[in-house]
């Protein structure tokens, strides 16, 4: 809401100052603004509140962009579709169960699973049977385990096996 007033406002700025420099007269809201700004000493009190509620406003916007927020939660489907009920899992308990589900798969001796918003990537190591033949099982049973988790926007699954060299 106060990105959108601030955009409103600085359009309105903008426009006035674009319509100056093209040859029209200022705006009387930019004038009476200018005159007031001129002729107000720093001491006076509207002064005072508007640079207080500026810094104000200003802080609470910094302190909302430095924040991570809810970025390490993946948003779940609800139960039902009228229900006001919001479920979310971490993503670190997500690929925990990612990775344990992959290393039930014959063949696979380690796996390393990241959780992304938009993206999971399993690597795998398989020691024995052919590297294809475990990518499509390690596919199908991730997919499966992967609608278990009720996600409300899937990330995709990105799955890649190698032979692994120890």
């Amino acid at each position: 809401m106060v990105a959108l007033l601030t955009f409103c406002a600085a359009s309105t700025a903008l426009y006035d100052v674009v319509a100056v420099r093209a040859g029209r007269e200022a705006g009387a809201w930019r004038k009476h603004l200018a005159d007031e700004f001129a002729t107000r000493p720093l001491d006076d009190l509207w002064m005072l509140t508007g640079a207080a509620v500026a810094v104000i406003a200003g802080l609470w916007l910094l302190t909302l962009a430095l924040t991570p927020g809810l970025r390490h939660l993946l948003p779940m489907r609800a139960p039902h579709a009228c229900s006001p009920l919001r479920v979310s899992l971490d993503r670190d308990g997500a690929a925990l169960l990612l990775r344990d589900a992959s290393l039930r798969v014959p063949g696979v001796a380690r796996a390393r699973v990241r959780v992304r918003r938009h993206r999971v990537k399993v690597r795998a190591d398989v020691r024995f049977r052919e590297s294809p033949q475990v990518r499509d099982d390690l596919y199908a049973l991730l997919r499966e385990e992967y609608d278990h988790l009720a996600l409300s926007r899937p990330p995709r699954l990105v799955v890649r096996v190698r032979r692994s060299t120890r």
